[in-house]
């Protein structure tokens, strides 16, 4: 018979008892706030004791064991998800951003937490107290949901209360889905739909919607290059669009420019974009409505070569904030500009071809913080990612799926998806 998992808590509260985790410790008398080391694996000054905590809780739940390759990453997604899991346990404070000191410290937050741990004498636990902490922790509820396993996601399906009436926990009619839909976005495989509405000279003439295995190519015509990568879009022929023929004229020169076409693609939290053919291309970040003209543009789409228009990461860190109240909206729509110079002294109506492309994931978790988060019992939002369920989540669950998002960045390797 195997050895059964242990529980994380009291695991835990053992290990910050023993004092034995370099940085791993009880930061006040009453023992309600813990302090846990949160340095990132790719530091220069990372040793192996800054990640003892997660690699003890790896070996402990059998998820690692010692003379195996390292996973760094995977043991610090296990710990962070087990005690997610725990409702009596939040994230106090996030410094794990903190250039001198990166670090975590949760709190218990359940009535009663401040005595979680029995007073300890002599260095050691005996006994009697643990059977006492497993007592308090299953009063607490603390010991009644048993980890998943050691590759479990973010987050364990969501536990209702204890009712006053019942010894056990009720079923919960919407429970929390237990891996982190979000991490499908850093997915390149997975498929990203786009919204890709064209302008010339400020007068809408397309739009289409559509999901692009391997990305997709702002082509001018149909027969553009088909073996190369990538979904072909081909842009309307201006004669069907315009009335001015000088200007559809002009049109067409900058289509023919094209070429092979304008690719754009996911690259792990990446947007990255190469020009194919001769056709000069700025782009920008804007608004959904307007381009971010009179600023200027934020680069020139370079040729034959990568380059990124698009990280994922402050979108994800402007949103958890704009969720706080910074009242800053984290911007998501790419702009293209083809053939000329950026619109940065004149309306950008007057430019031959606009394009703009939204990112359709990008706009349903911008759509969600603004609701505040959608009711488990009233509301859905469809994320538009891949073949994932709409998701029905309070405000509380989806900032904490945002942040397991922003961690599992903190190892997304520049160049790498």
């Amino acid at each position: 018979m195997g050895t059964q998992k242990p529980r994380i808590l009291p695991w835990l509260i053992r290990q910050l008892d023993l004092g034995q985790l370099e940085g791993v410790s009880w930061v006040d008398e009453h023992r309600k706030r813990f302090r846990i080391p949160w340095k990132h694996g790719l530091r220069q000054d990372a040793q192996p004791e800054d990640f003892g905590i997660f690699q003890a809780w790896a070996e402990a739940s059998g998820a690692y064991t010692p003379g195996d390759r390292p996973d760094l990453p995977t043991w610090k997604r296990n710990f962070r998800s087990a005690l997610n899991r725990k409702e009596v346990v939040r994230l106090a404070e996030d410094r794990s951003k903190d250039p001198h000191d990166p670090h975590k410290v949760y709190e218990f937050v359940t009535s009663g937490a401040g005595d979680i741990s029995p007073e300890v004498g002599g260095g050691s636990t005996s006994e009697s107290q643990e059977d006492s902490l497993e007592q308090l922790l299953g009063e607490m509820g603390l010991a009644a949901v048993p980890d998943e396993g050691p590759w479990a996601g973010a987050v364990a399906p969501e536990r209702c209360p204890l009712s006053p009436h019942l010894d056990h926990p009720s079923p919960c009619p919407h429970p929390a889905p237990p891996e982190n839909p979000l991490r499908q976005l850093l997915v390149p495989e997975e498929q990203w739909e786009f919204e890709v509405t064209a302008f010339y000279r400020g007068r809408q003439v397309f739009q289409q919607t559509i999901c692009c295995p391997g990305g997709l190519r702002l082509v001018g015509s149909e027969a553009a290059a088909r073996t190369l990568p990538g979904q072909p879009i081909a842009l309307p022929d201006p004669g069907t669009a315009l009335s001015d023929r000088s200007v559809s004229c002009y049109v067409r020169r900058v289509l023919q420019s094209l070429e092979g076409g304008l690719a754009l693609w996911q690259l792990g939290p990446r947007l990255c974009a190469r020009r194919l053919g001769h056709c000069h291309t700025y782009w920008a970040v804007g608004e959904e409505l307007l381009p971010n003209s009179g600023h200027g543009p934020a680069g020139e789409v370079p040729k034959d070569k990568d380059g990124s228009v698009f990280e994922l990461g402050p979108f994800v860190a402007d949103l958890i904030a704009f969720m706080e109240g910074s009242g800053h909206s984290p911007r998501y729509t790419l702009w293209f500009c083809l053939g000329e110079a950026w619109p940065q002294d004149q309306p950008w109506v007057k430019r031959l071809v606009m394009v703009k492309v939204v990112p359709m994931c990008l706009k349903a978790l911008l759509d969600m913080a603004r609701a505040g988060g959608a009711s488990s019992l009233e509301n859905s939002v469809d994320l538009h990612i891949s073949n994932s369920q709409p998701l029905s989540l309070t405000s509380d669950q989806y900032k904490a799926y945002l942040q397991d998002l922003m961690e599992d960045m903190d190892f997304q390797v520049t160049g790498e998806p």
